[in-house]
């Protein structure tokens, strides 16, 4: 007599399955990771919606916190594209050295703005129009990334390369600053050796600043 060893394909089990793996952080069809373009579009996604939190709000404390996650995932995206991503458009695309340049540009004059941001209490009168201000021109920069920039990066990409670079850009945001510092440099290696000596000081920091979640700052690992 034959057994069956191999529990059936079934739709509830496969579901069942997927639930476990999602769990346990193990990769499913459901759970792959992003293409480089999907993971930054989420990160400008997340950025809006903080924006969004803090210009709607009208209580002080709540306006805090997420004036403190928009910075810190600002902060982070930033200085991960300048190391993992920019780097790539100079190898790799036609025009890419002048494309990066462009970019680093315009991630240099919102770094100035969120610095004078970061700063500020809800309380001062150029709270809202400060971070309104960065917004609009981070909004042009996000527009020409998404619809320009790394679309050309992707056709120049395998699906495997991609999602390598995602990870990468992932692990990379770890492990730098997590505040506002323009006067630091934009380009590895310099950067990856300012944001190595610069980052423990504001994760210090950060364990002390109020965020959303009352359990406490956010989990890079996971952002």
């Amino acid at each position: 007599m034959t057994f069956a060893l191999c529990a059936p394909r079934t739709p509830t089990f496969s579901r069942l399955v997927s639930r476990l793996a999602q769990r346990r952080g193990i990769a499913t069809p459901t759970t792959m990771t992003p293409r480089i373009i999907d993971t930054i579009k989420k990160d400008h996604r997340d950025i809006e919606s903080y924006y969004g939190k803090i210009i709607t709000s009208k209580d002080e404390d709540e306006q805090t916190r997420f004036q403190n996650l928009f910075t810190w995932e600002l902060a982070r995206h930033s200085i991960g594209e300048e190391l993992v991503v920019y780097p790539l458009f100079e190898k790799l695309l036609p025009g890419g050295m002048e494309m990066a340049n462009k970019d680093r540009d315009q991630h240099q004059k919102v770094k100035t703005q969120l610095k004078a941001f970061q700063n500020m209490t809800p309380s001062n009168t150029q709270f809202v129009p400060a971070v309104r201000e960065l917004m609009e021109d981070l909004a042009e920069h996000i527009k020409e990334e998404e619809t320009e920039d790394l679309p050309k990066l992707e056709d120049a990409l395998s699906q495997e390369e991609s999602e390598g670079l995602s990870k990468s850009f992932g692990r990379t945001k770890m492990f730098v600053p997590s505040r506002s510092h323009p006067s630091a440099p934009d380009r590895p290696p310099y950067e990856t050796v300012v944001g190595l000596l610069t980052a423990p000081m504001d994760h210090l920091a950060d364990l002390f600043r109020k965020w959303p979640d009352t359990s406490g700052m956010p989990n890079p690992s996971t952002k």
